[in-house]
């Protein structure tokens, strides 16, 4: 299983147990997905804090998250494309005072970052 692999790995290298996790799921998985995906956090041995669809998580790793006081205080609609190898998510995301709201969301696992590549190498 790939989270109990995840798990391994991380424990690896920290050097300590691990035993939370936020989980990243693609933007079109539907709630049954959802639920699969805490349930194997728990077979592998992890309390599964949240699951976060990759384009929100894309936007914090972006550093969406740290902006200035002044920043924070202003509510803020963004739209994030996320192309990832095999599918093509957006989400759009209301952020105030470090709160991410996801707006709306949709995906299509038929065209992603590598259909992208292969249409401009064919360019």
């Amino acid at each position: 299983m790939v989270l109990v692999k995840m798990k391994i790995t991380a424990e690896a290298f920290l050097g300590t147990r691990v035993r939370q996790a936020v989980v990243t799921v693609p933007a079109y998985f539907n709630d049954s997905q959802r639920q699969a995906t805490k349930d194997a956090g728990e077979i592998a041995g992890l309390q599964v804090l949240r699951i976060v669809n990759e384009p929100t998580a894309a936007a914090i790793a972006y550093g969406l998250d740290q902006q200035t006081t002044e920043q924070r205080a202003v509510e803020q609609n963004i739209l994030i494309f996320d192309m990832g190898g095999g599918t093509f998510d957006v989400s759009i995301l209301q952020i105030q005072d470090t709160i991410f709201e996801v707006k709306a969301t949709a995906g299509d696992p038929h065209l992603g970052g590598e259909d992208f590549d292969n249409r401009i190498v064919d360019f």
